[in-house]
Formats: C-alpha cells, structure tokens, sequence
C-alpha cells in the first residue's frame, strides 16, 4: 500500500468530501472515517483523519498552519541549515588561516 504522502491529491480531496458527507449518517466521526477509508482502501482512519484536520486549516475554519505557510517554513529551515553550515565551514577556514599566520616562516 502506499504511504499517504503519495496518494494522488485527487483522492485526498474526494476523501475529505466523502467523509464530510457521511458524517451525519454515523454515530461518531471515528466511524464514518472507517467507512470512507474502507471503501477509498486509505490505509487508516488516522490518514485520513490527517487529511480532514489539514483541510479544515487551509480553509481557515481550524487553527494551525496552512500548507503553503508549511512549506514556506520547511524551505526557510533548509536555508537556515545550509547557511549554518557555510558559516562552519568559513569558521574552519579563518581558523586554519590564523593559524598559517602565527606560526613562523622560513624561507630555504
């Protein structure tokens, strides 16, 4: 079965739609997410439970962060690693350098 993460976002949208519709026709939301992730073949209620909770925050009616804001934040925190690790690397080589220049010279 494939993870969530690669699901088509057709699927993932007609599963929220699904169950938001069924909802009202089961006793508890656990149960009607059971019976759209069955008929979809989702691999589990907590996938798609997922996936409701992510549409109720892009559509502003649940509090979190949005996806595009997650990605932004994901990109910034790539950025934020590979600037980290330039300025290791600057560090090293100042280091090194200082170190050239301290130690006496001779020439042959």
């Amino acid at each position: 079965m494939a993870r969530p993460s690669h699901y088509p976002l057709e699927l993932r949208r007609r599963a929220v739609r699904m169950a938001t519709e069924v909802r009202d026709d089961h006793p508890n939301k656990t149960a009607a997410l059971q019976v759209v992730t069955e008929k979809l073949g989702i691999g589990s209620r907590e996938t798609l439970r997922n996936w409701v909770k992510q549409h109720e925050i892009d559509a502003g009616t649940r509090p979190g962060t949005t996806t595009e804001e997650s990605a932004h934040l994901k990109a910034l925190k790539k950025e934020n690693a590979e600037l980290k690790r330039a300025n290791e690397i600057l560090k090293a080589a100042a280091s090194f350098f200082a170190a050239e220049l301290d130690q006496p010279h001779t020439r042959s």
